[in-house]
């Protein structure tokens, strides 16, 4: 997948198909020999702690972006908690009332940073 010179490509193309493959999942290519290594060590199946089954390959970002269980942090009280949790997290969290130190009144968490344009 590389530009070789003319004078060389035979014995590059021959020296290619001997020792390198073409990786069946990913395409990338694997010198023939580590070929069994890279399938069981990237394209096994593993089972990520939300129970979805998921390429070895795949877990850090599975992990990092889209498991329902990845650590995730409260806009409000800044607790850490599963992601699948935020949400009713903080509709409940937001919900709860703070006394305003310029006003005296008591505010919902959620408004409080927009409160100090009325609060005046």
């Amino acid at each position: 997948k590389k530009d070789i010179s003319v004078a060389n490509f035979i014995t590059h193309e021959t020296h290619c198909s001997r020792n390198i493959e073409v990786c069946r999942y990913c395409s990338e290519l694997i010198p023939k020999s580590e070929m069994k290594n890279h399938i069981e060590s990237e394209h096994v199946q593993v089972t990520c702690k939300c129970r979805m089954k998921i390429e070895k390959c795949l877990l850090k970002d599975h992990e990092a972006s889209a498991c329902p269980l990845r650590p995730a942090l409260c806009q409000y009280c800044d607790i850490q908690l599963p992601f699948s949790k935020l949400q009713d997290h903080e509709m409940f969290c937001g919900a709860r009332t703070e006394p305003c130190p310029g006003c005296s009144l008591n505010i919902m968490v959620k408004d409080l940073k927009e409160h100090p344009r009325v609060c005046g």
